[in-house]
């Protein structure tokens, strides 16, 4: 264990000290599609009973106006935070009628690109701007690529912490600067472990045929409509998922929160010559928001995300910039098709002492193409992380991963046990022995739990994924909500539809001349 972890241990163990890692904030955001009972995507409207998708914070639309995205208040406990989303699957299996949520991040068998249905927002200035994006994410990626679902996690530890290790570590910075430098820190090292994650919890090993789209491969055919590699953990998150030519050359600096931010801004600022010669309009409507290689930041797709809650019209990038960061957002977790949520308290435990550790133990900078070498690292345990002999890269030579996970386990413990201390429970300790089981054999990881289930049952993955919807479906509708818990989440529905009718109501502007002020704004953004 490094020298530095050591000292921010003994000083977080300290009895004043401690009640800090209490104060650990936990959100989740869980995307999922609604689906017939016939396991097909639905072609249905965001049902109106769920409020506005604009303006609900609860419940929203991710992509497709078929893909639903819950998401929870950040809390203290994620223990409540968990229960804040199983209230919020309750109260939309309420709502649905025939319809399922599909238990997969990989997608049910989809329809032809142009029967995907594309979210919408309403008439507002902000709406149309959230729909003509994703008119461009369909002209640049294709509909079939936005189906993909998973789970964010966001976390955060409190603004104290950072100052108390600040004045321990003696240095002279404001904590503002520190905090962003601590988060960037914290990312680095998930670069470097993040492909612990994806085998410990990746759960897409395979998918339905109609999701490549007749495109090349080297998937393993398990039947006529289902694709497979035999030691995959996470399809969703390897090369096969979200892709970008265009994306290529982007290579955000994650040594700086300044570098960090200037290279999505650059992206969000430079033409890419195939986006220019399609153009921003055909036949007088509008198909994407900019022919630049980013139409907004948020198009860059990455593992993890520096975060800050934006004020009103506020562009992420100028909040990051200005204010510095407050949370970060792991984006890598797939939907466990056997648990009810995707995720449960002991993920969440274990993600908790992970990004402890991240946050915590030495994060160099990256030098050496070390960056690069991560991504490779994640992709090949993504595609074969159960393969025997796997190797990765460490340090500049080659090592074996089991070896490598168990170090890494050994290492977090600590941290599991210094979370447990401040809390008074054992519940990050067994999540992390869960975990252990898991590397030793592989058998026991959500993936090969998955391609297992398949074959003992002679199901297909849409077979298998429609199931495992229905026995989820049948748990939810099973314990309905109290009715003064049920009359919260209809008003807060009803409210959020008055909202985006008075915001469309009292709309101001053109919305070209709000597109060329969101642009203008990106390029008058100063470090």
């Amino acid at each position: 264990m490094s020298e530095l972890l050591n000292r921010r241990l003994a000083l977080l163990s300290k009895r004043e000290h401690i009640s800090l890692l209490k104060q650990c904030l936990h959100g989740i955001e869980r995307e999922c599609l609604r689906v017939t009972n016939g396991g097909r995507l639905a072609q249905t409207p965001h049902p109106e009973p769920l409020g506005s998708a604009l303006t609900n914070a609860l419940i929203t639309t991710d992509y497709s106006e078929s893909l639903l995205e819950f998401i929870t208040p950040a809390l203290p406990n994620p223990a409540d935070t968990l229960s804040t989303l199983n209230k919020i699957h309750r109260f939309v299996y309420s709502k649905l009628g025939s319809e399922y949520l599909w238990s997969h991040s990989m997608p049910c068998q989809l329809p032809t690109e142009e029967n995907i249905p594309i979210a919408y927002y309403g008439t507002s200035n902000i709406g149309q701007f959230k729909y003509v994006y994703r008119k461009g994410l369909a002209l640049r990626y294709g509909k079939t690529m936005q189906c993909i679902a998973g789970i964010h996690y966001n976390f955060s530890l409190p603004e104290q912490l950072w100052s108390l290790l600040k004045n321990a570590e003696g240095l002279v910075s404001n904590d503002r600067d520190y905090q962003s430098t601590a988060y960037i820190a914290l990312i680095r090292n998930f670069r470097r472990y993040s492909w612990l994650l994806i085998y410990l919890f990746g759960a897409s090993p395979a998918m339905d045929a109609s999701f490549l789209r007749d495109r090349s491969h080297q998937l393993k055919v398990l039947s006529s409509n289902t694709l497979c590699l035999p030691y995959a953990t996470s399809l969703r998150m390897s090369d096969l998922g979200y892709q970008s030519n265009a994306q290529i050359g982007l290579t955000p600096c994650y040594n700086d929160l300044n570098s960090y931010a200037n290279s999505l801004r650059e992206a969000v600022a430079t033409p890419y010559a195939p986006y220019v010669k399609v153009g921003t309009h055909k036949n007088g409507e509008w198909i994407q928001l900019n022919t630049n290689i980013l139409q907004t930041e948020n198009e860059y797709y990455s593992n993890i995300r520096p975060k800050r809650i934006t004020y009103t019209d506020e562009l992420p990038i100028k909040a990051l910039i200005t204010r510095d960061i407050q949370y970060i957002e792991a984006r890598c977790l797939d939907i466990n098709p056997f648990l009810p949520m995707g995720i449960d308290l002991l993920v969440s435990r274990f993600f908790d002492a992970f990004l402890l550790y991240c946050a915590l133990n030495d994060s160099p900078l990256f030098v050496n193409n070390e960056c690069s070498k991560t991504t490779s690292n994640f992709l090949s345990v993504a595609k074969e992380g159960r393969r025997p002999g796997l190797q990765l890269q460490c340090d500049g030579r080659a090592v074996d991963m089991k070896w490598w996970a168990i170090e890494l386990l050994e290492k977090i413990a600590p941290l599991a046990y210094l979370l447990d201390e401040s809390q008074g429970i054992h519940e990050h300790s067994q999540a992390l022995d869960a975990q252990l089981v898991k590397v030793k054999d592989p058998s026991m990881t959500p993936s090969a739990q998955v391609l297992a289930a398949m074959a003992e049952r002679k199901e297909s993955f849409a077979q298998f994924s429609l199931h495992q919807s229905k026995v989820h479906a049948t748990n939810f509708r099973q314990e309905p909500l109290p009715a003064d818990q049920q009359a919260r989440f209809e008003e807060l529905a009803r409210a959020s539809v008055a909202q985006q009718t008075k915001l469309e109501q009292n709309e101001a502007g053109d919305f070209d001349v709000f597109v060329e002020l969101y642009q203008a704004s990106i390029l008058a953004i100063k470090n």
